[in-house]
């Protein structure tokens, strides 16, 4: 078991690669979402945009949740 106070520098280069890839692929995902609640119409977003913006910040499963569920489609 490590133990907490373990530092980043102390992961092995592959971790610190998938911490790293991971945190842009987070982020980036987010920035899409967020970009896209921002320029769609309320009319167009199933459910309120504040909920949408909220919802963004759980982890993948916000701004993967708005692409699938969030987004009317005609």
């Amino acid at each position: 078991m490590r133990s907490p106070k373990e530092r980043f520098s102390d992961l092995s280069p592959r971790s610190q690669a998938l911490i790293r890839i991971g945190t842009v692929v987070q982020i980036g995902l987010q920035v899409a979402a967020l970009v896209d609640i921002a320029r769609r119409p309320a009319s167009e977003i199933n459910g309120g945009k504040r909920k949408w913006v909220a919802l963004s910040f759980v982890n993948f499963f916000g701004p993967i949740a708005y692409f699938v569920t969030g987004r009317k489609t005609d």
